[in-house]
């Protein structure tokens, strides 16, 4: 994944052979429907070929056939579609549910006739709790029907009374009560209590990595032949790099930036006219900040080295992070262009909570992205005929980029969205229509970042749809029911035929991925299946490196040196894979809480449950390596911290707790404890590299230290 590595390897990859193919598709699209009946050359003129002029005949061209790419994208975004009458239907029957206070058997229609995935049988509804075990019910304060309810947040589940009983025990200075009533809060504020990024900082003499990347120096200024750009001096080449280095790598992650029209008017501007108040510049110099952090996340020294293992965290200090030079002067512009009703207001934003996301100031990052939500919305409720310009599907990618973001603060921190989700129906969704240069092509044909964000707008739809179905129909359930009413022998749960369908829709989306993106379910780190199809005869491209004939994309081994994939390859396959576990780990947890607080009314179809949630928090791909050694670029640190914390939490107690320690002995199967103890290494080193330098994972790391009596230095 390395910027610089991949550029030299783009141009030497020949461009012919894309030009090639595309002259081909062009003349194949451009003869008229006369020559083509008649199988001579078409001088392909409009109005009229000249053939047709002379014989007076009625000219038509045929519309450029789409490619296979586009025929995949097409297909995942008309995916989106279908699904969205089945998801307003399960929403609907759980609002009317509510008006009535109880469940039926199913309330979620099934993804195909009688899915044998979510069929339940009434016989594996008894009590399932072994004789043979000894529990403590006492030992465990019976919980009220108000804290019987699906949460997504980890702050949350850390109240959960049984948790709250070990705290007391090993993690005694927790504070619980701040963290229930003020969790948000006190999570985005860690920060901000310890330091802000400094303004002040010329007197450092280089930027970005240790000479890697950039060869620029601060004042005085006639040391260096270029533009100034406040106390800084950049030239034209300088520029390029950090241009191609943002697009290669943070673009293709969150592709919201046009680059072809960067490079032929925003730079060429910058250039000529040099830095002013504008939009223009200030979005330059956020991508030239963003294209720093690339290079430094992949080729700058790490931050600290622990036992041989290079930190995650590379570039800068934790002070000065990679690209703060240019970030600073875009902050210095950005107040000139707050109250625009543009797109490139909309990306300022975005590009701006990007970058603090990657120096993990959290509270930042969620000012920013609430920023660029609502200038979103100022853009399309003040101009909605942007979305018919040559701009809108640009205008579009910002609105779904700023949408998944919101859904991670939302489900997370539970703080409330911004409203932009009651636009998506007159946005619709992007289809990459817009420029597309050379660049662009190849980036897309080795790391297929559309239909990554095509798949993730997909993913995130159902991310909501489940939580809010969730939300409510656990809710209603505690209300019919209630902890302490519920017989031993209870009837099938609703709760529990609700979650195994959804977790069935959810493994649909999985199984229709495109198969370069697709994966199988028990093996998170192993390449695309049949991976041999993404690099057949007929590919401009090498195998990457391990080439494929290896058994894994990504390895828990963090101690030999990491991979390099090309164009982020490896950040986008993490991200996807890792968002799919995390909604099926959330969908399935409410059994752990039943597990954990009535054991005594677990039934064999609750086990299963539990296990799947087991399963679903193994080797999360962006903790193994090479991503977890590229911690600037992996969205949502934070997000992915808590949850983290929250999945350590929970394979603690499967050692502890005698029903989870049964389920994990019985259900499980004999590759789970290596599995789990893999997990445990990959999720504690991930927490560990992370508290020097965020604050989030600092208070993650005091509360596993008194879990799993970790010292500093282990």
């Amino acid at each position: 994944m390395n910027p610089e590595i991949n550029s030299n390897n783009s141009s030497s990859a020949g461009p012919a052979t894309p030009n090639s193919r595309k002259e081909r598709g062009a003349i194949a699209a451009q003869a008229c429907e006369s020559c083509r009946q008649r199988k001579q050359r078409c001088s392909e003129e409009r109005p009229k070929c000249a053939t047709c002029q002379r014989m007076n005949l009625e000219c038509k061209y045929r519309e450029p056939q789409p490619t296979k790419k586009d025929k995949t994208l097409v297909e995942i975004l008309e995916r989106l579609k279908s699904l969205e009458g089945g998801l307003k239907n399960l929403d609907g029957k759980v609002d009317s549910l509510n008006a009535r206070g109880t469940l039926p058997l199913s309330i979620y229609g099934p993804i195909q006739p009688n899915p044998p995935s979510t069929t339940i049988d009434a016989s594996r509804s008894s009590a399932w709790t072994a004789t043979n075990v000894h529990l403590q019910p006492q030992a465990i304060s019976p919980a009220s029907p108000r804290d019987v309810q699906y949460v997504s947040a980890t702050h949350k589940m850390l109240s959960w009374p049984v948790m709250q009983q070990v705290f007391e025990n090993k993690v005694p200075n927790l504070d619980l009560a701040s963290l229930e009533k003020d969790g948000a809060a006190m999570l985005l504020g860690l920060q901000g209590r310890i330091t802000s990024l400094p303004t002040n900082i010329y007197e450092s003499h280089h930027i970005g990595t240790e000479g890697a990347s950039l060869s620029m120096q601060v004042p005085p200024a006639s040391q260096v032949d270029g533009m100034q750009v406040g106390s800084l001096n950049i030239n034209w080449e300088t520029m390029q790099r950090l241009t191609k280095s943002y697009f290669d790598t943070i673009n293709l992650v969150y592709p919201i930036m046009d680059r072809q029209v960067f490079q032929s008017e925003v730079l060429p501007a910058v250039a000529s006219n040099g830095f002013d108040e504008s939009s223009s510049s200030t979005l330059a110099c956020l991508v030239f900040a963003l294209g720093d952090v690339a290079l430094s996340a992949v080729q700058g020294a790490p931050i600290r080295t622990r036992k041989g293992r290079p930190s995650g965290i590379r570039g800068g200090t934790v002070e000065r992070p990679p690209g703060l030079l240019f970030f600073n002067e875009a902050r210095k512009r950005m107040g000139f262009n707050l109250t625009e009703c543009s797109l490139e207001n909309v990306q300022m934003f975005a590009l701006a909570a990007i970058y603090y996301g990657t120096c993990c100031h959290h509270l930042e990052f969620w000012r920013m992205t609430t920023s660029a939500s609502l200038a979103c919305q100022a853009l399309l409720t003040s101009n909605p005929e942007v979305l018919t310009t040559h701009r809108g599907d640009l205008v579009r990618r910002a609105f779904w980029h700023c949408s998944i973001m919101e859904t991670c603060l939302n489900m997370e921190l539970n703080i409330p969205r911004t409203g932009l989700d009651k636009l998506e129906s007159l946005v619709g969704l992007p289809d990459f229509s817009g420029s597309f240069c050379d660049e662009d092509y190849l980036g897309n044909q080795a790391s297929h970042f559309q239909e990554h964000f095509a798949s993730q707008i997909v993913l995130r739809r159902l991310s909501v749809e489940f939580h809010t179905t969730l939300t409510n129909a656990t809710d209603t359930v505690c209300k019919a029911f209630g902890p302490t009413n519920v017989p031993v022998e209870t009837p099938i749960s609703p709760a529990a035929v609700t979650m195994k369908q959804m977790a069935a829709q959810l493994d649909q989306w999985r199984g229709l991925l495109p198969v370069y993106l697709r994966w199988e379910e028990e093996n998170p780190g192993g390449f695309s299946n049949p991976a041999e199809e993404l690099y057949d005869e007929q590919s401009m491209y090498p195998p990457p490196i391990p080439d494929l004939h290896t058994h894994s994309m990504f390895s828990a081994d963090l101690d030999n040196p990491p991979v390099t994939y090309p164009y982020a390859v490896d950040i986008q396959a993490a991200a996807l894979r890792t968002r799919y576990y995390y909604v099926k780990y959330i969908i399935y947890r409410p059994f752990i809480f039943k597990a954990l607080h009535h054991p005594e009314q677990v039934t064999r179809d609750d086990a299963d449950g539990v296990a799947e949630c087991l399963k679903a928090m193994l080797k999360w791909p962006i903790t193994m390596s090479p991503t977890c050694f590229h911690k600037r670029l992996i969205p949502c640190l934070f997000f992915w911290s808590q949850n983290i914390l929250g999945i350590l939490l929970i394979l603690h107690m499967t050692q502890q707790v005698p029903i989870l320690m049964r389920i994990r002995t019985t259900l499980m199967g004999t590759k789970f404890d290596q599995d789990a103890n893999e997990t445990t290494m990959l999720y504690i080193d991930w927490i560990r590299d992370l508290k020097d330098t965020d604050a989030t994972a600092l208070w993650c790391w005091e509360i596993l230290k008194g879990i799993y009596s970790l010292g500093d230095d282990t």
